[in-house]
């Protein structure tokens, strides 16, 4: 199952597919055996080719500003037909509208399954939540038992019995000799 960040990931490159006023925003999630590749196609696809640079351009932009995460490589942003960048766990595709429609890769990959960009939230509001449960703090009448463990520990740390005898360490002396010059001084 792709880790948590796969899934901050690509909901982000959704959302500035979104932002960006991206078309037909599909997110496919890839069957494991038969792609070794990626895990998840993100296609969308703009009316023009600035468009489709400019959703490339927030695509990159905005991961690299929340996340630190840049594409493994872009290809195509000349022509700006067909824009692919690789971020390892999904592949951004951003199309014009004829190219989307000839290569048609939905049918290319009949195996794998369209993700809605609600149902993919959900999952990883899930697998925070998970996350959090099992990092969980301890209820708060456990809590307050650790802290009467830990004053009774000091009280009885504090007796007379329990605390061990100081000793003190002997003064140093300090030696009173002249120097050297104030010798000299006083033979002559």
């Amino acid at each position: 199952m792709p880790s948590t960040e796969t899934h901050q990931l690509l909901l982000a490159a959704a959302a500035a597919c979104e932002d960006k006023k991206a078309e037909d925003i599909r997110i496919l999630a890839l069957d494991p055996s038969e792609s070794g590749l990626t895990d998840y196609f993100l296609i969308c696809n703009g009316t023009n080719e600035r468009q489709n640079v400019a959703i490339a351009d927030e695509i990159d932009l905005r991961l690299k500003r929340d996340f630190g995460a840049r594409p493994n490589s872009v290809e195509g942003r000349r022509q700006a037909e067909w824009i692919l960048m690789d971020y390892v766990d999904f592949i951004v595709h951003v199309f014009s509208p004829e190219k989307r429609a000839f290569y048609g890769l939905e049918r290319l990959r009949k195996s794998a399954t369209t993700i809605g960009i609600a149902h993919l939230n959900a999952e990883l509001k899930s697998a925070i939540a998970a996350t959090r449960a099992k990092t969980a703090k301890p209820s708060p009448a456990a809590a307050g038992k650790k802290v009467a463990k830990k004053a009774a520990a000091r009280k009885a740390d504090s007796s007379p019995e329990a605390r061990p005898l100081k000793h003190k360490a002997p003064a140093k002396k300090v030696s009173r000799r002249k120097s050297p010059a104030k010798r000299t001084s006083a033979k002559t």
